[in-house]
C-alpha cells in the first residue's frame, strides 16, 4: 500500500486499536475484487496528519469486578512511520505513567514507558508484546499500527454485522511480520470502510475480540467512538470509550520523545 501522509491507523487496534473512515472513492468493490484492495481503501479513508483524544477505559472480568482508567492519546505523522504517546491521568496510582511509540513500517514498533514515580523510564521488550496492557485486554502489541503491506489477505465473503452489511476479510503475517497472532479476521462496513469487528487468532483459536460502535462523523472522518475489546480465554472485557476527538491538530515533534513524555 501506499503510505501517504498521516492518518488513524487503518487498521490499528486501538487506539487505534480505533478506525476510522474519510471520504474518499473507490467504485463498485465487492468481496470478489482483491481483498486488499479494500483494507487499502479503509486505511486510506483514515487520512490526517495529526490526532487526538482522551479515552476512558472499563475493564470487567469474569468474577463481576471493575476498574476504571482514564488516558489521553496524541499522535503525529505519517502512517506506518507515525509516533504516538498515551499518558495516564486517572486513577492516582498511574497517573502520569506515559507510553511513546515509533511506529515503523517494515519492523515492530518500538516502545518506552515512563514511570513518574520513580522517575524511570524503560524499553518494552519485543518479548512483553503479548503481555496485557495495564490490566486491560489490550496487549503492547495491540498498541502499535499494522502496515497493510505486512499482511496477505483472501477474502471470506461478506456478512450482516450490527445490522450493516461488510466485507469480510482473513488477514495473514507475512514471515518478516513478527507477531504473536496467526491471523486476523477483519470485518469491513460497506458504506462508509470503517471497521465493524475484528478477531485475533493464536493458531485456530479466537483470543481476542474488538468490536467497533457508536460511529461519529468527525471532521469528515467517520470514528469509532467506542470499541469493545474481549479476551475469550479469561473471559473479561475492556470498554474504550472516546471523547473529545480532534484531527489536524497542531502538535510539536518534541512531545514525541523521552525528554518530552518527562516533562509532561
Amino acid at each position: 500500500m501506499s503510505r501517504g501522509r498521516g492518518g488513524q491507523v487503518g487498521w490499528r487496534f486501538a487506539l487505534g486499536i480505533v478506525v476510522a473512515a474519510l471520504a474518499c472513492g473507490v467504485v463498485g468493490l465487492s468481496a470478489g475484487d482483491n481483498p486488499r484492495r479494500i483494507v487499502e481503501e479503509a486505511q486510506k479513508r483514515t487520512f490526517s496528519r495529526s490526532e487526538r483524544y482522551e479515552g476512558l477505559l472499563q475493564t470487567f472480568v469474569a468474577s463481576g469486578k471493575s476498574a476504571e482508567k482514564r488516558w489521553t492519546f496524541e499522535r503525529i505523522g505519517a502512517h506506518g512511520d507515525a509516533k504516538s504517546v498515551i499518558r495516564f491521568t486517572d486513577p492516582a496510582e498511574v497517573k502520569g505513567v506515559a507510553v511513546l511509540i515509533y511506529n515503523h513500517p517494515g519492523r515492530a514498533s518500538d516502545q518506552w514507558m515512563w514511570t513518574p514515580a520513580v522517575e524511570r523510564d524503560r524499553r518494552i521488550s519485543l518479548q512483553d508484546r503479548s503481555t496485557r496492557f495495564f490490566g486491560t485486554d489490550f496487549t503492547f502489541e495491540d498498541l502499535e499500527e499494522r502496515e497493510v503491506t505486512q499482511y496477505d489477505y483472501a477474502s471470506l465473503g461478506e456478512e450482516v454485522v450490527d445490522g450493516a452489511s461488510t466485507w469480510k476479510i482473513q488477514a495473514t503475517p507475512k514471515r518478516a511480520k513478527s507477531s504473536q497472532y496467526t491471523k486476523s479476521i477483519l470485518w469491513i462496513r460497506k458504506d462508509n470502510y470503517a471497521f465493524a469487528r475484528m478477531d485475533l487468532y493464536v493458531l485456530k483459536q479466537v483470543v481476542r475480540r474488538l468490536n467497533y460502535t457508536s460511529l461519529r462523523n468527525v471532521q469528515g472522518i467517520w470514528t469509532a467512538r467506542e470499541v469493545k475489546v474481549t479476551d475469550l480465554r479469561r473471559g473479561s472485557l475492556t470498554r474504550l470509550a472516546l471523547d473529545k476527538v480532534e484531527y489536524n491538530v497542531p502538535l510539536k515533534d518534541g512531545l514525541f520523545t523521552l525528554q518530552g513524555i518527562r516533562r509532561q
